[in-house]
Parts: C-alpha cells; sequence; structure tokens
C-alpha cells in the first residue's frame, strides 16, 4: 500500500511537471535589407529575371519551431537583372501594368504561414540543406491559394535564416497574358521561378 501510495506521488510529480512546461515564444523581424524574393519567367526564345523586395510585421517562433508570420511583397519594389539600362523601365512598367501585377489595384501580394512540418524527401529543384515544408496562403492580384514549398530554416543565435526554391503557375492567380501556347514565340510560359531569401532577428520574449 505504501509502494502504491509513493508511485502515485511520483506519477503526479511528472504531470504537474509537464502541465508547466516552459514554452519559449519569440517574434522575429525581418532585416527588409538582406530579404529578397527573386523570380525568373521565360518564354520560348528569352527569359529575364530580377526581384522584389519582402517584409514582414513578424515571424512566430515557439520552442524553435517557426509557426506563423506573413511575408509583404511590395509590387513596386520590383526590379530586373538582365536587360540594358535603357530598356529595363520598359519591361518593369508592363510588369508593373493590368496585364501583370495590375499594381494600380494590388499594390502588395503576400505569403501567410499555415503550417511548417519536417522535410521527409528531396524533389528536385529543392534549395541545398532544405530541412522543412513550409505551407500557407499567397495572395496575388486579389486572389488567394494555398501553396506549399520545401524549405531551408536554420536558427544560429539570434538570427533566423530561410531560403527556399519553388515554381508558381501565374496563370492560376489570374495573370493570363500571353499565356497561350498558340501564340509560339510570344507565348510566355505561366510557370514562374522563384528564390526566396530572407534574415530576421529576435525581437522579444513573450
Amino acid at each position: 500500500m505504501k509502494k502504491a501510495f509513493i508511485a502515485l506521488l511520483i506519477t503526479g510529480s511528472l504531470l504537474v511537471a509537464g502541465f508547466h512546461k516552459e514554452v519559449k515564444q519569440f517574434s522575429y523581424r525581418i532585416d527588409a535589407d538582406s530579404s529578397v524574393v527573386e523570380w525568373r519567367g521565360a518564354s520560348p526564345k528569352t527569359a529575364h529575371n530580377g526581384s522584389f523586395a519582402v517584409n514582414s510585421p513578424g515571424l512566430e517562433v515557439v520552442n524553435g519551431q517557426v509557426t506563423g508570420g506573413t511575408f509583404i511583397i511590395p509590387i513596386a519594389s520590383i526590379r530586373n537583372y538582365d536587360l540594358p539600362k535603357l530598356t529595363k523601365p520598359l519591361l518593369i512598367k508592363h510588369l508593373k501594368s493590368e496585364d501583370f501585377f495590375n499594381m494600380a489595384l494590388y499594390p502588395e501580394a503576400s505569403f501567410t504561414i499555415t503550417k511548417v512540418e519536417p522535410l521527409s524527401h528531396l524533389a528536385a529543384g529543392t534549395v541545398a540543406g532544405a530541412n522543412t515544408v513550409v505551407s500557407g496562403n499567397f495572395t496575388m492580384i486579389g486572389n488567394t491559394h494555398p501553396i506549399s514549398f520545401p524549405a531551408k530554416i536554420n536558427f544560429i543565435d539570434n538570427r533566423l535564416d530561410v531560403e527556399a526554391s519553388f515554381t508558381i503557375d501565374r496563370t492560376k492567380w489570374g495573370m493570363l497574358h500571353a499565356s497561350d501556347p498558340a501564340l509560339k514565340n510570344r507565348h510566355i510560359y505561366p510557370e514562374v521561378d522563384i528564390h526566396l531569401k530572407v534574415l530576421a532577428f529576435k525581437q522579444q520574449a513573450n
């Protein structure tokens, strides 16, 4: 009887300790100067690449795991890397027009994280060192659809590094300009390659 009572006390103590397990929750703020969304689009005869700026009101981290947050992509920040200085503005103006991002009506795109889980297998095009699968809702030109992609997420002291490479189909969000293959050389492929690189720093404990 005495042994049973002692065992009961030990079990109760363990349960109480479990209920009081410390939860470490932090907010990480993006370093906008060091974070970027790179893009690449192509047609049968040419390709263009460039970038967008990216910022965020904060990424949520609980016990060393990213649990939520939103990335904001201002369309006005779009850049082109490959064209000559004189022709570069023509492409940028076209991309901002109603044919593509329709910036006048939709000045931002965004991605809101809904789930982050361990990566079970590598796929072609996955960024080197990928260790997680990030899922969320991507909003562009007024349309929202869920997407998932493999990512490398690393914590080093108070620093958080995120890197991911994936492809989206722009037509799914209603960006249909020149998406018909019948246009032949004037056809612009629906697939857009994305390379996300984010640096963030721990802000505060809750």
